[in-house]
């Protein structure tokens, strides 16, 4: 089986919370989606590229999240939720999926 790469997973859930949470009126209802993809993510990015390496994703991620909010205010929402969704995503190919890839060859 295919192992699912965590780039996709990690920018995915950052659009998913933000429509979950936009759906639902409340910021907090985005958790729903960002606490389990976090999760998941962290557990991958320890395994491919060693725990120092997935706390520093773990931040990224979690700093797309916190950031998008201020930062939609000055460039709209969609481009800051993209922006922050992107840099995750970019994030984790550069540090895990790639580094796992490579390994793997």
């Amino acid at each position: 089986m295919a192992s699912i790469p965590t780039a996709p997973v990690a920018a995915g859930s950052i659009v998913a919370g933000y429509l979950v949470a936009r759906s639902a009126g409340r910021r907090q209802v985005g958790a729903a989606v960002l606490v389990p993809a976090a999760t998941w993510c962290a557990w991958r990015w320890r395994k491919q590229a060693g725990g120092a390496s997935a706390g520093g994703l773990l931040g990224v991620y979690l700093a797309a999240v916190a950031g998008s909010h201020p930062l939609a205010k000055k460039v709209g929402t969609w481009p800051a939720v993209l922006g922050g969704a992107g840099a995750a995503g970019l994030a984790s190919w550069l540090v895990a999926d790639r580094r796992g890839r490579l390994v793997r060859n």
